[in-house]
């Protein structure tokens, strides 16, 4: 599917939408693409409250079956990506507020609230935080959100003369800033991780002044996995805006594809020049093309650097400092790209981070659409689907009945393997001679009023 950015604010494919020219305080709802369905099916579903959020972050998404049986993916959620899930629990909270603004009742929060005393509608906001937590507790990201609106509430609620309406208006706006301030952010991921990546080559003689760079990246972490832009996928897009990117590689990323679906797409409506690497050469690609960065997100961050992402990002991080005893190419450059809120400062080490074991058979299993192979085979390209077009789509298995796979979500990448850690206040770096991040000190400096 080819199309065009028209600006880096409204992605062409992203995890939310506002149609109709309307703000989100005028919709009170925000559309969600089904990022099950993509890349065959592009699909919008309305979440407009708090239980649509959660269900979208956590719960089942059924799937209707050749045979016409539903089949249930309870671990498949239909918005991915640390950020956009954050986003997405807070504008679910928001719109429900928004509702009895506007004299509605809510599944959450009955109209009568707003006369009532503050402390009573406070009670339920804290309730509904509590529950939109437990979609995912282990992202970093879910929490400082919904800990943010906490603190804004409470304080809110204390305040002498506050009422319910002056408490519903401080969560909205707390609310809506979490998803608008995260759009912003990522541009500043993405223009500093580029930046930085640009002068360290140049300065350090790997490249000419203005020369463009290929750069490798795994998973999906662009405008699907946050509220805009991205950030790994970010520094791609930065790279490509200011004409410097030579070319993009990235990992198919399985076994549920991350790659190959999601992040094929957002860099067609780049218009960015990619190619998708399987995953089983990525050490080849190393050693045959010239790649001058591997970027890549985070799920966590401790204190100390170490970083878990996507599975097979330590692995790669691996490849990029050992290169090919055949290859003229040097070692890769290897940066971590991600919000402050990725960081986790109470863990000390990536040794205390817990890594999800996902289930056997997702790596026993690929999905996708069917085709003819004959077609392809003479070079017939396949039509791509439009907007709403329902596609058939096969689950097959791929190994042998009863097999099974040992299929963890995440790797950890040690901070010795990662030269730079991009954040939307700068690019944190090690001490010379050090294996390890002081990331507590950087965010104290970077952070200071």
């Amino acid at each position: 599917m080819t199309v065009s950015l028209s600006t880096r604010d409204e992605p062409v494919l992203g995890a939310f939408r506002i149609t109709g020219g309307k703000t989100f305080y005028e919709a009170q709802a925000v559309e969600i693409i089904d990022q099950l369905a993509l890349p065959h099916t592009i699909k919008w579903e309305q979440v407009d409250t708090v239980h649509g959020a959660f269900d979208a972050i956590k719960t089942m998404k059924s799937l209707r079956a050749s045979q016409g049986t539903e089949v249930t993916y309870a671990s498949h959620p239909q918005i991915r990506g640390a950020p956009a899930i954050a986003s997405l629990a807070a504008l679910g909270l928001a719109a429900e507020l928004l509702a009895i603004q506007t004299g509605r009742d809510s599944p959450s929060f009955s109209h009568s609230l707003l006369s009532s005393p503050p402390q009573d509608l406070l009670e339920r906001i804290l309730e509904r935080c509590a529950y939109l937590f437990t979609s995912r507790p282990t992202a970093v990201n879910l929490r400082e959100a919904l800990q943010r609106i906490e603190v804004a509430a409470k304080a809110e609620a204390a305040k002498e003369g506050a009422t319910a309406e002056s408490l519903a208006k401080k969560v909205i706006d707390v609310a809506v800033g979490v998803w608008v301030e995260d759009k912003e952010r990522c541009e500043r991921i993405g223009d500093n991780g580029a930046k930085w990546i640009l002068d360290k080559l140049e300065r350090e003689g790997k490249i000419e002044k203005g020369e463009k760079i290929a750069v490798l990246t795994v998973c999906n972490t662009g405008s699907l996995a946050t509220s805009g832009y991205g950030t790994a996928l970010g520094v791609i897009a930065s790279l490509h805006t200011q004409g410097r990117l030579l070319h993009a590689y990235f990992a198919q990323t399985g076994p549920y594809q991350q790659g190959a679906r999601l992040t094929a797409v957002e860099l067609a409506s780049l218009g960015a020049p990619h190619t998708m690497v399987c995953d089983t050469a990525i050490g080849a690609l190393m050693a045959e093309k010239r790649v001058h960065l591997f970027v890549a997100g985070a799920d966590r961050i401790a204190s100390n650097g170490d970083t878990a992402n996507k599975i097979s990002t330590y692995q790669i991080s691996l490849n990029a400092h050992h290169p090919h005893p055949f290859s003229p190419n040097p070692p890769v450059t290897v940066l971590v790209a991600a919000p402050l809120t990725t960081l986790d400062l109470t863990m000390k080490s990536g040794r205390e981070i817990e890594i999800e074991q996902r289930p056997s058979w997702e790596a026993c299993t690929v999905r996708g659409r069917v085709v003819d192979p004959a077609k392809l085979a003479k070079g017939e390209e396949v039509e791509p689907a439009r907007e709403g077009e329902e596609i058939h789509v096969e689950t097959v298995l791929v190994t042998p009945p009863g097999t099974k796979a040992w299929n963890p979500a995440f790797d950890v990448t040690p901070a010795s393997l990662i030269e730079g850690i991009v954040t939307e206040v700068g690019v944190a770096e090690k001490g010379a001679g050090q294996d390890e991040y002081d990331l507590r000190a950087f965010v104290e400096e970077r952070t200071q009023a």
